[in-house]
Order: C-alpha cells, then sequence, then structure tokens
C-alpha cells in the first residue's frame, strides 16, 4: 500500500508545527537546547514561517529559533524559572517528506470524545525515533539561523546534546594523561585579581610541553599579555613538575566567561576547561533583570558615549547575527547570555479570534469519517475552511456544523485525495492541521490451487480477494511474470477474482506461482509433462567424407506429430542446402554438400514428447598445409639473429592430422629446448627461441591422418650482422689526416654490406669518435682534423641491414706529423769570389715532428738543375755555399727537414752574382759600453764589441793611446765581432780603450770607458770640533784613496768609553762635517768613521783621537791631567767669550754666555746630474740624479719643459736625495729632452737630459697604444727624414 504524503505547507506557503495529543493529558515540561541549523523546509523556500502560540494564529512572522524537545516526557526542569507548557508548538523534523506520521508513532490519533481536553491541554511528545528531532519556538527569537551557520558557533551546544545537561554540573573528566593539577573555576569581584594553575609532570618528558590558554573556543590568550594579564611558567627540578600560571589582575565584568587549557607534548593530547565569575559590588545589580550586564563598554582611550542596551538589540536580530553584535560590543560570555535567555518567563499571546485551534494533526481509516472542530473567541466572525490552500464548500462529502461558539467540519467516506492539509481563517488569523487517511490491507478471500498437466494444455490460476479493484502482483519463483504484449502470460480481473492463464504451456512453465495483495499472499505449484512417443526406426550413425551428401532417416508414432532438428544444441534451419522432409510418421534431414562444420551430435526433438533421438555424424577430410597464409616469397622466411621465430602454419583435415617437422634427416620434437614443433587445433608451428646461423636451410613438414597424407617445405634464412672486418691498415700519414685502406669482412650476415662507420680515439685514451655520419660504401677513406704529434688508432664497422658489425681490431697506432713551413727571411749573407754566404730564419710552423735540418740547394741561373749543397742536414741557419765559379749568377733554396718530409723551398728572389763586395766598416757598440764600463777589482771583465766590414776588417785596440799588452789584457777578434777578456780586472786595467776596424781604406773607430773600482780608504783626519750641552760636532777630511769611485757618503758611529760598544748614529751622509745630539749626560763618547762609494764601506775607520765628554749644566770642569786630552761642554758660539764667575754662599756659580746655532739650511743643489740616455723602444727606461737641499725640496719631471702629472706610463721615486724617473715600455715619441726640477724656499735648481728611443712603430700600432694623432703624425715625419738622410749618406759613399 503507498505510503501517504505529508503535506508540509500551509495556503501561504510556510511551514507549520504539530503536537501529537497524548492520552494521559498530563502537560511536560520539554527541555531546550539551541541549534544553529534552520529547518531545511524555510531554507529551501527562503521563505519565514509562521509563529503559533497554540490558541490563537498569527499572521506570519520571522522563523523562530529551534530547540530539541528532550526524549524524557515526565521530567521538569529543575531550574527556579520553568518555560511556560502553554505557547510552545512541536514540530517534526523529519528528513523525507513523504515519512508517514503512523509508521513513525509520533502522532496517535486524536479521540472523538475528548477533543476540547486535547484542544486545551498539549500532551507530552513521546521519544523521538532515530534520525528524527523535534523543535520548539521561543517567542523572542527572529530569523532563521543560515544553514551554513558553522557547528563550532559560541552558543552551539552540539549535536545530540541534551538542554538539561547544558544547566547540570559537568562531570570530572577522564584522568589526564599530561596534567596532574588542573586549572579550577573561581570567582572574583571587580577590581580584584586571580590565578588559575596547571602542573604537568615531566618525567617522562624530553622537553618542555607547549601549552595554551584560550578564551571561549577562538580566543588565544598569549596575545592579550599585558596590565590585566600575565602568563608565568616555572619548573622544579627535583620533584620535576612545571607550573604553568594565569593571573588575571584587576578583572573587570567582560573578564567572566569559560576558559581552556590545552597542554601538548608530540602527540600527547590534553586539556582543561574552567569558568571564571565576576562578582558586582553593588548587590542591587543583581536583579533578574541582567541586560546591564550585556551593556557595550567603551575603550578607555575613547570618550564614553551614551550606553547602548545590547539585550533590545539581541531581541531584535536574528540569531545568525548574534556572534556579530557579540563581538561587535565586546560580549564574550554569549553562552550564558543564551542560557539566561532560556531562563527568561515567556510572554503568552492569546489568540483574538480563536478560543481552542485545530489539533495539530488528525488521523482516519479509508472510508471513515472525521470531525475538525475549533472554538471560537468571537462567534460572529466570518470562518472559512481550506484544503491544501483551496476553499472547501458544503457538500455531502464536507458537511459544516455549528454548536455555540464551536464550529464542525465533518468529512465523509475518506479516501486517500482527502490526505491533505487543512486551514481555518477567522478574521484574520489561522490555524491549520493535517489529516492523515489510512488504507486497509486487501486480504485473500480464496486462495490458489496447484496444476497438474501435460506440454501443449491451457494452465489458469484463479484467486479471490476482499476487496474489488485491488492492486496484486503475480511471481514465479519469487519473480514477478512479466504481463505485457508479447508476454505468454495473461491476467485478468473479474469483481474480486483475479487470473493467471498460460495459453500454450511447456515444460519451462513448471515451477511455483504465487499472489501478493497488501494483506496477504497465496501460492501453488505448477508441473507441466511431456507425452510418450513410440519409435519404429531410430538414427543411424555415419562417416561422410568432405563433399558427399548426409542423410538421417527415422520413423515415429504418432505420425503426425511434429519436430525439431538440432546440430551440438543449435537448432537445424531449412535452406538451400538443408532439407527437412516430414512424411506421416517419417523425418528426414538431407545435406547436399557436407562440410566439416556438418560434423557432430544430431538430435531429433519431437514436440511435446519424452524422447529424443539421436545420432553422430563424423566427416572426414585428407589433410592440407597451407603455406600461402605465410605470404612469403618462395616460401622463405628470413629472420634477425637472436630473434625469436614462430611460425603458425594453419592446418585442415578431418581427423586432425598427425604432424612432422623435419630439417634434413632430423625430426623436430615438441620436448625441444630451443628449437620445437607444436601442433594443436587447426594449426602447426614452429618456434625457435634464439634464432642462430645453424638454423638457415630447409625444413620439411609431413602431415598423415586416416584421409591420406600431405606434405609441404619450407627455406629459413637467419641473417646477422656481418662480421668485424680485419684491422685497417693506414698507409700515408698526414699532419691532420691520414688515409687508410680495409678488407670487407668474411660473413657478411646473409645480407649485402651497405658500408662501414669508421671511428678513431686517441691511443691513451678510451673514448672511440665516429669520424662519418652517413655510411661509406668504399674499402678506404681519410680522417682529418687530428692533432698533430698525437697517437692515434682506427676501427672499421661493417653495416648490412640487419644492423652494424662489432669493431674490428684497432690498426696499429699512427701519429699525424706535418712538415714544416718554409723558412722565412732566406737572404745573402757573404759573397767572395767562389763562396756565397746565406742565412734565413727557421719555418713559423713546425709542428710536432720537430725540425731536423736544412738542406740547402743551389742552381745556375737559367737551368733547372737544382744541386745539393750539403750532404748532410744543417742545423744552423746560416751556410756557405762553396766551389763556385766566379762571375756566375746562381739562385739558391732552402728546405727544413723533419720526420714528414722536406717543407716547400724558400728561394732567393733574385739571382747572386758569385763576387766579392767590399763593404765599409762599421762598429756596433753595444748600448751599455756607450756609458762608463765600471767593475770592481777581481772580477772578470768580458766584452763583447761587433762590427761588420767586407773583407774582413783589421781590428786594432789601444789604451790611452799605447798598444795593448796582451799579457794583461786578451783580445780575440772573429770576423764580425772583436772580444776583449781580463780575467782579474785591477785598478791598472782603468782608462779609455780606443778601437778600430779598417777595410782597405775605409776606418771606422769606438772608445771604450773601463772603471775598475775598489773599496775607498777611510777618512784621513776626524776632530771633535765643538762640545755643548748633549751635542757634539765632528769634522773630517775625505779619504786620500777613493777606490777609483766618487765617495757616496759616510757612516758614523759612536761609542761610550765605558763599554766601548759601537752604535751606528747616522748612514750614507754625504758632507764632512755632522753634529752629533741628544747624547747622555755625564757619558764620555768616542766617534769613528767610514767611507763609501759604489762598493760599499771601507774595511777600516778613523777614530778621534780625544773623547768627547758630556758634562751637566752648571758644573766647570777641574784642571786635572785628565782633563786635558776631554772635550768638555761649552757655550757653543762663534765668538768665544770669557766665562764669569760669581762667588756666593753656597759656591762658586758659573754664567754661560748666549750662542747662536749654526745655520744648515741650503738651496737645492744637484749633485748627479741627468745622463742623455739612449732606450729601445718596447724596454723601459730609467733616469736618474741627485741632489741636496735643506728644507726638503719638492721635486718635479717635465718632458720638453711640461710637467708630467698623472702619467700611467710614468713612475717618479725619490728616496734621499736620490731622484728617479721610470718611463714603461717607451715608444719612439717619448723621447725628447727631460727635465728634473728641485724646488724650496731657499731657491731651486734643475738639470735637464736628452733621451733617443730607437726602434719605431707602425701607424696601427701607435693608434692602439693611444697616442694622440698630432703626435703621430710628428713621429712619422721625424722618422721619413731620417730614413731619406741615411740614403743620401748610403749614395754618398
Amino acid at each position: 500500500m503507498p505510503e501517504p504524503e505529508k503535506k508540509d505547507e500551509t495556503p501561504n506557503g510556510q511551514p507549520e508545527e504539530s503536537v501529537a495529543p497524548d492520552s494521559n493529558g498530563v502537560p511536560t515540561q520539554p527541555e531546550i537546547s539551541l541549534e544553529v541549523s534552520p529547518p531545511p523546509e524555510a531554507v529551501a523556500e527562503g521563505k519565514e514561517p509562521v509563529e503559533t502560540d497554540g490558541k490563537k494564529p498569527q499572521p506570519p512572522g520571522p522563523e523562530p529559533l529551534q530547540a530539541v524537545v528532550a526524549q524524557e516526557p515526565n521530567r521538569l526542569d529543575n531550574h527556579s524559572h520553568p518555560l511556560e507548557p502553554s505557547g510552545v508548538g512541536v514540530k517534526e523534523q523529519a528528513e523525507s517528506a513523504n515519512s508517514s506520521v503512523k509508521e513513525e508513532g509520533t502522532c496517535p490519533p486524536p479521540q472523538p470524545d475528548d477533543d476540547k481536553a486535547a484542544a486545551t491541554t498539549p500532551s507530552p511528545t513521546p521519544p523521538a525515533e532515530d534520525g528524527k528531532k523535534l523543535s520548539i519556538d521561543l517567542p523572542n527569537d527572529s530569523a532563521p539561523v543560515p544553514a551554513t551557520g558553522r557547528k563550532d558557533s559560541v552558543w552551539s551546544l552540539g549535536d545530540g546534546q541534551a538542554p538539561e545537561e547544558v544547566e547540570k554540573p559537568v562531570d570530572a573528566p577522564p584522568t589526564s594523561t599530561l596534567l596532574i593539577e588542573r586549572p579550577q573555576s573561581g570567582s572574583v569581584p571587580v577590581g580584584g585579581d586571580i590565578s588559575f594553575v596547571a602542573k604537568v609532570e615531566a618525567k617522562d618528558l624530553l622537553r618542555k610541553p607547549t601549552i595554551k590558554w584560550f578564551k571561549g573556543k577562538w580566543m588565544d590568550l598569549a596575545s592579550k599579555t599585558g596590565k590585566h594579564l600575565q602568563l608565568k611558567e616555572t619548573f622544579e627540578r627535583q620533584t620535576k613538575i612545571h607550573t604553568f600560571e594565569m593571573h588575571i589582575i584587576k578583572a573587570k565584568d567582560n573578564y567572566a566567561g569559560n576558559y581552556r587549557c590545552e597542554v601538548s607534548y608530540k602527540d600527547k593530547f590534553d586539556s582543561c576547561s574552567f569558568d571564571l565569575e565576576i562578582k558586582e559590588l553593588d548587590t542591587s545589580s543583581q536583579s533578574l533583570d541582567i541586560r546591564s550586564a550585556f551593556k557595550r563598554r567603551e575603550h578607555k582611550q575613547q570618550d564614553e558615549g551614551p550606553d547602548v542596551d545590547v539585550w533590545e538589540i539581541l531581541k531584535g536580530a536574528r540569531p545568525d547575527q548574534y556572534e556579530k553584535i557579540a563581538f561587535e560590543y565586546g560580549i564574550t560570555d554569549l553562552r550564558g547570555l543564551l542560557k539566561r535567555m532560556k531562563k527568561m518567563p515567556k510572554e503568552v499571546k492569546k489568540s483574538a479570534a480563536f478560543a481552542k485551534t485545530l489539533d495539530p494533526a488528525y488521523q482516519v481509516d479509508k472510508g471513515g469519517k472525521i470531525r475538525m472542530v475549533v472554538d471560537l473567541a468571537d462567534p460572529t466572525v466570518e470562518l472559512k475552511w481550506y484544503k491544501n490552500g483551496q476553499e472547501i464548500r458544503p457538500s455531502p462529502k464536507y458537511i459544516f456544523e455549528h454548536k455555540g461558539t464551536q464550529r464542525i467540519m465533518v468529512i465523509n467516506n475518506c479516501s486517500s485525495n482527502d490526505d491533505a492539509c487543512y486551514s481555518v481563517v477567522a478574521g484574520d488569523e489561522k490555524c491549520a492541521t493535517e489529516l492523515f487517511v489510512k488504507d486497509l490491507p486487501v486480504k485473500i478471500v480464496k486462495g490458489l490451487e496447484p496444476v497438474k498437466t501435460t506440454v501443449n494444455e491451457k494452465i489458469e490460476l484463479e484467486c479471490e480477494v476482499s476487496e474489488e479493484g485491488a492492486q496484486v502482483k503475480w511471481l514465479k519463483n519469487g519473480v514477478e511474470v512479466p504481463t505485457g504484449v508479447r508476454s505468454r502470460y495473461r491476467v485478468k480481473c473479474e469483481g474480486t477474482k483475479h487470473f493467471l492463464v498460460i495459453d500454450d504451456a511447456s515444460k519451462e512453465d513448471t515451477g511455483t506461482y504465487s499472489i501478493m495483495a497488501s494483506g496477504g499472499t497465496s501460492e501453488a505449484k505448477v508441473e507441466v509433462e511431456l507425452k510418450p512417443l513410440k519409435i519404429h526406426m531410430k538414427l543411424d550413425d555415419c562417416t561422410v567424407k568432405l563433399g558427399e551428401p548426409i542423410k538421417l532417416h527415422c520413423e515415429i508414432f504418432p505420425g503426425n506429430v511434429p519436430g525439431r532438428w538440432y546440430r551440438n544444441g543449435q537448432l537445424i534451419q531449412e535452406n538451400d542446402r538443408i532439407k527437412i522432409i516430414h512424411r506421416a510418421k517419417v523425418h528426414r534431414l538431407e545435406i547436399a554438400a557436407s562440410t566439416l562444420h556438418d560434423a557432430g551430435d544430431y538430435i531429433f526433438v519431437p514436440e511435446g514428447y519424452t524422447e529424443n533421438l539421436p545420432a553422430k555424424i563424423h566427416v572426414i577430410d585428407p589433410p592440407r598445409l597451407h603455406l600461402e597464409t605465410l605470404n612469403f616469397p618462395d616460401n622463405t622466411v628470413t629472420i634477425v639473429a637472436g630473434n625469436k621465430l614462430r611460425l603458425e602454419i594453419p592446418i585442415s583435415g578431418e581427423p586432425v592430422p598427425r604432424v612432422v617437422w623435419m630439417k634434413g634427416e632430423r625430426v623436430i620434437l615438441d620436448s625441444g629446448q630451443r628449437v620445437r614443433a607444436e601442433t594443436y587445433g587447426d594449426q602447426t608451428s614452429l618456434t625457435i627461441e634464439v634464432t642462430e646461423r645453424e638454423d638457415t636451410g630447409n625444413y620439411k613438414i609431413v602431415l598423415q591422418n586416416e584421409a591420406g597424407e600431405a606434405t609441404a617445405s619450407l627455406k629459413i634464412k637467419v641473417v646477422d650482422i656481418p662480421d668485424p672486418p680485419e684491422a685497417p691498415l693506414v698507409p700515408v700519414v698526414g699532419g691532420d689526416w691520414c688515409s687508410m685502406t680495409w678488407e670487407p669482412p668474411k660473413y657478411d650476415g646473409a645480407s649485402p654490406i651497405l658500408g662501414y662507420y669508421i671511428e678513431r680515439k686517441k691511443k691513451q685514451s678510451s673514448r672511440w669518435m665516429r669520424l662519418n655520419f652517413d655510411l661509406t660504401k668504399e674499402t678506404s677513406f681519410e680522417p682529418k682534423k687530428m692533432i698533430e704529434g698525437v697517437p692515434y688508432e682506427v676501427r672499421i664497422f661493417a653495416v648490412n641491414a640487419i644492423g652494424v658489425s662489432k669493431p674490428s681490431e684497432p690498426s696499429k697506432a699512427f701519429t699525424p706529423l706535418a712538415v714544416t713551413s718554409e723558412p722565412t727571411m732566406l737572404v745573402v749573407d757573404d759573397v767572395t769570389d767562389t763562396t756565397v754566404t746565406v742565412k734565413w730564419r727557421p719555418p713559423e710552423t713546425i709542428g710536432a715532428a720537430g725540425l731536423d735540418g736544412y738542406l740547402v740547394e743551389y742552381c745556375i741561373e737559367g737551368s733547372d738543375d737544382w744541386q745539393v749543397s750539403n750532404k748532410e742536414l744543417t742545423e744552423k741557419t746560416k751556410y756557405t755555399i762553396t766551389g763556385l765559379p766566379p762571375e756566375c749568377k746562381i739562385l739558391v733554396r732552402v728546405r727544413a727537414i723533419n720526420a714528414a718530409g722536406a717543407s716547400p723551398p724558400r728561394t732567393l728572389q733574385h739571382a747572386v752574382l758569385v763576387k766579392e763586395v767590399v763593404e765599409q766598416p762599421k762598429i756596433r757598440v753595444p748600448r751599455h759600453l756607450k756609458q762608463t764600463y765600471t767593475r770592481r777589482v777581481g772580477e772578470a771583465v768580458n766584452l763583447v764589441v761587433p762590427f761588420m766590414g767586407k773583407p774582413r776588417p783589421k781590428v786594432n785596440w789601444s789604451k790611452d793611446g799605447n798598444p795593448i799588452e796582451p799579457t794583461h789584457v786578451s783580445i780575440r777578434n772573429t770576423d764580425c765581432d772583436s772580444i776583449i777578456f781580463i780575467r782579474k780586472a785591477e785598478r791598472s786595467h782603468s782608462g779609455k780603450y780606443d778601437m778600430s776596424v779598417q777595410v782597405e781604406n775605409h776606418v771606422d773607430s769606438a772608445v771604450i770607458d773601463i772603471q775598475i773600482v775598489d773599496l775607498p780608504g777611510p777618512p784621513h783626519t776626524v776632530t771633535i770640533d765643538d762640545v755643548w750641552g748633549t751635542n757634539v760636532a765632528l769634522v773630517w777630511t775625505p779619504p786620500k784613496d777613493n777606490g777609483n769611485a766618487p765617495i757616496t757618503g759616510y757612516t758614523i758611529q759612536k761609542a761610550d768609553k765605558k763599554t766601548m760598544e759601537w752604535f751606528t748614529c747616522i748612514e750614507h751622509y754625504h758632507r764632512c762635517s755632522i753634529t752629533i745630539t741628544d747624547l747622555v749626560v755625564g757619558n764620555e763618547y768616542f766617534f769613528r768613521i767610514y767611507s763609501e762609494n759604489l762598493c760599499g764601506l771601507s774595511e777600516n775607520a778613523t777614530q778621534t783621537k780625544n773623547s768627547a765628554l758630556i758634562e751637566k749644566e752648571g758644573s766647570f770642569p777641574h784642571d786635572t791631567a785628565q782633563s786635558q786630552h776631554k772635550y768638555h761642554a761649552k757655550p757653543r758660539s762663534f765668538t768665544l767669550t770669557p766665562r764669569s764667575f760669581t762667588l756666593t754662599p753656597t759656591g762658586l756659580q758659573v754664567k754661560t754666555p748666549e750662542y747662536n746655532d749654526r745655520d744648515v739650511r741650503e738651496a737645492p743643489k744637484f749633485t748627479q746630474p741627468l745622463i742623455n740616455t739612449f732606450a729601445v723602444a718596447g724596454y723601459n727606461a730609467t733616469l736618474n740624479c741627485s741632489f741636496r737641499a735643506y728644507p726638503r725640496a719638492k721635486v718635479t719631471w717635465m718632458k720638453n719643459k711640461m710637467t708630467i702629472l698623472d702619467d700611467p706610463r710614468y713612475r717618479m721615486f725619490s728616496n734621499q736625495g736620490v731622484c728617479t724617473l721610470e718611463i714603461r715600455k717607451p715608444s719612439p715619441f717619448d723621447g725628447g729632452v727631460y727635465t728634473c726640477k728641485a724646488v724650496n724656499d731657499l731657491g731651486e735648481a734643475q738639470v735637464d737630459c736628452k733621451l733617443e728611443v730607437k726602434g719605431g712603430y707602425t701607424f696601427c700600432e701607435l693608434m692602439q697604444r693611444g697616442v694622440p694623432l698630432h703626435l703621430i703624425d710628428k713621429y712619422m715625419n721625424e722618422t721619413q727624414v731620417v730614413e731619406q738622410e741615411k740614403q743620401k749618406l748610403n749614395t754618398m759613399q
């Protein structure tokens, strides 16, 4: 029976609330807990429900806040302010809209004689079933909470928590795993202090646990610490207990609420909740009006505004706005606020139109009658009844009655259509209810009877039920019987009787049939049996050859029985090849041309009888091998070696033929490991797991069965990569290339060679590099781009259609070597009447093969007959060709020879006339000999002076105009230079040596100044000139022997007479007088002086004969014998004045006259001037000079009277009067006049010198060096002028 539909909408589309009356009529106190989620109907409709109080309908208003009704109906609230039972409507929250109140058992039908009591007294609600909740409305709540509201809101008590559990004390939690002492709830007056303590035992903890303090559910107090809140942590090492404290200082009203302490350590967690109550100082504030507790308090930094009544704001707000209001006005104990809201007495609104409203729900059986009664407060009010929003008019079905103030609507003969929502409207008010119509079950009056029949008979099952037109189901073996248009089953109904008809019964119709009604079921068994049959002739088994006809014949009685032929269970249909014949009692099956598919088990089945006639047909066929399916030309199978070969060849024959594979005379078995032959089904296969070269050959296949024999053959060709070629040969090697050849591999892998790959590597390396990425078909190759001098090896890969062979053995190591480039700068060095001397420079490129020597060839001008002049290679770059005829012209060429061969020749551009030429002599004095050549005594002197001239010049040496004695100085002359050698120089070897070179009447001369220096002697005399104060003036004369070198300075030392340890006072002193200062009073000093020149200090020093005594001021020397050899301190002046003495009672006093210090100031004076210098371009040059001056002079260098400032090409040094100018890598334009200028307050001095830079630069080189254009132009012009002058001199000579 279908479930009744629940009507949950009023005419205005709002959901109604319903309450089920109780039989005892005793009111109960429903427990309330707040829920965030609104009814799903209200959220889905987007409308607000109608608020009712159970007596008088109210206009539509906001959605009431829902509260869950407790499951204990008789339990009373223990609080001092219980809820009023009146004015509370209960609504069932069901998940499914079509659930029945009858089935749930929450709303029993009302009693007709107790309508008034039921209308005035609400009944307790029975316990709700699982998944159901009942809710009540609070009158002062507003709009519903959104469906998306959080379950963890501040005022949410959670699902399934009974409201009374909120009010009762919280039970003690289970034993903590971390906390051994938990914070306890407490109270404190406003402005007081309170502390909460939590302790954690740390015996099993490796580090300090983490603790957090919260207020409410979300506020972390760690960020709120300050003046009123302090958090403290301590640890006792003896007891190993962590103590965590929270101190609240000067508590305020809004500090009240629920707090929580959470402790965590790794995977352990513990928490504890506690409450803080803030007591008002004024007891009058604890009245029932708690609104002042929720007034917003402004921050101290803001001006106090007018008080706001938060209670009124909350009363007029929707529940989903509570959290926002609490946050805006600083309410933290919103949970406590909602608790107090529940305790507030509810204002019951009385209906102005209804004294008693409709019951929440009514229930009636189908076909019965129901009375709906309302009691009006004002009988004159117009009343209208509605059904699902449609007004109900009086009719025989709907009867309206009036009894005083009661208005009654009677519904007769209730049916399923009357199951709806009914409402009554009186004036502006309305009340509603729901009517549930209960259907009566349909019972089986007469059940089914069992049926037993035979095939092809009619079966009719009959059943009678208690109600006409009832819905029933027919089932067979528990499965509903199909009753469609094409079904074999027919269903018909005649009044209360129902029939199931099967017109043509079959064996499959046997089973248990049942009929199902809402009030019961009935079943019966149906048995269908086959009829008996007489067989006069059975079918015979036969064997036929493929293509021959097949004939099957049988005879049965009775003769008019039709039948069906089956082959292997499949029905045989008649066609052009198959004929089915039935004549009287004879049944025949004829197949014109048999096929293999015609073989099998045949059965003739008479319809409606139990017996079947079987027969077997065996079709035989000679064996055949179908090689054409392989699609191999000439039945040749090609396979790559190493791959798996599996040949599957279809075979035919009936019965299945026996197959034998053979290679030559060897039979291939099916049990082989690598090669095996297998036959299964309609095919045979040959499998070679890993093909090898030996598998190549002809294979024979033999098939045999009882119908005959067949043979076939096929060829298997195993192709493989070719064998590696032999090691290649390298007959020719070049500088970075070579020529290599090789022979093809002996075995090509049964596939033509497509080409070769070539690889090479360095002999010491293991990394091969491929040289060609395109196959080369030739058996020769020329590798290129090799490094000269590095040994290489090459190898070959052969390639065919299958792949690449293994590499060949490496070739013998070879080293690419290249001939050198041709010699350079081949010129004629000398020519005589029978010889020609040529010279050249080595080749620019020599290569790794090195250079073994040179080969010089010549030929007479006009002929090509080159003759080798040197039979053996010469390593020198100069060679003289001898034995030439006089006054002939020859051409000369030179080749460089190494291990790779001869280089291209370098040939003279013009023919050389074999005739001696006179060349004027010229001495090329080295640069270091153009200045005085200085050496110390005892050192060796070896000077080489080159010269030019042809024929060989005559060289003469003289010293100071006198010939040089060979015993003192050794002189050796060659064709191009002269060497003067002194094994051990003496001072007598100093002097000027004149060298002259003469060729015929031409003479060239040069002077070389040699200076042999030695250590100087000591100063001649050293005397103490004066002693005054702590100063001693010394004067000495230069040494008689200066060591053949100027004296560069003196070293002065002093010694105390007591110790006679000498200490140096000053070094490198240039003058012959000095004042020694800062001597110790009371000491007596001796002094000595060393001379110094280029060789160093003199071996001995000259010491003062007398000593200098430094006396205290005011003392007078005694006239003793010792004082005659001492210099005493005395007043220093240029004019000696007699001392004056004064006799006083204390003794004799000396008056020292005043004196003036010596003036040592001096204007700058150069002691060593600058010297004209020659420099070579590209090599650093230095200019040196020395001066003295006091006070210290400022030194300035100038070039061509232009001051040198901040030029990175120049570096200037000045040390103790020695000035140096360094010119970095000079160029010709750096030549000029350089000046060193010294300036102080007393004057100035300067010296000049000329610097000439030899060796020039090209225009591009000057540009690269950053030389200005005007200087480059000046330099190029000067160079041209010099070259022109040289050419003129040469022509004049």
